[in-house]
């Protein structure tokens, strides 16, 4: 029983990995408990140990999504490069390991406030990141355009069928928010 307790939090933090990845891939009501409870190596059965609902975990691994996103966006050397890295072909062909806000944000309205709470720290962070490395006055409006920006056109380069659109879509909207 000890070696479980103590095992418990390392658990725990691989299912929110795990989750994090499974819902940004399929989304937040395609993906079953027991998908992402195999996708962290675990059994259905010990969900319950770790979590209340899977409210609580989608949260949680929003929040854990966002971290991670914010982290690669914050070691980009300007505000320039952090929105090319974002509105990159690898980041739209990846959604598991891409942006949440993009990946599930329609889903998103619809969850409890726990979870929309998490949405908004995330979207925020991401607007104060754009906003610090952006000079003047305005730079929280124009970060504010930006990220919405940026989520909108990374949402719609994966909607298009078009390879081409989807391409001249971040190409475009790059070039429109970096002034390139």
């Amino acid at each position: 029983m000890r070696k479980s307790r103590e095992a418990a939090p390392e658990s725990r933090g691989r299912i929110v990995k795990a989750a994090a990845r499974e819902f940004r891939e399929k989304g937040v009501v395609a993906t079953g408990l027991a998908d992402l409870m195999r996708a962290a190596g675990m059994t259905h059965g010990g969900f319950y140990k770790h979590f209340d609902s899977k409210d609580q975990l989608v949260a949680e691994a929003f929040a854990d999504a966002s971290e991670e996103m914010i982290g690669r966006m914050e070691s980009q050397p300007t505000a320039g490069a952090a929105v090319a890295a974002y509105l990159s072909a690898p980041h739209r062909d990846n959604p598991a390991s891409g942006c949440p806000l993009s990946a599930i944000g329609s889903e998103l309205s619809r969850t409890d406030a726990k979870t929309r709470d998490a949405a908004t720290a995330g979207f925020e962070r991401l607007v104060d990141l754009l906003a610090a490395r952006s000079p003047g006055k305005d730079a929280r409006r124009r970060a504010l355009v930006a990220a919405s920006t940026m989520i909108g056109a990374l949402t719609m380069s994966r909607v298009v069928s078009d390879p081409e659109l989807s391409s001249e879509i971040l190409d475009e909207v790059t070039k429109g928010l970096t002034g390139a």
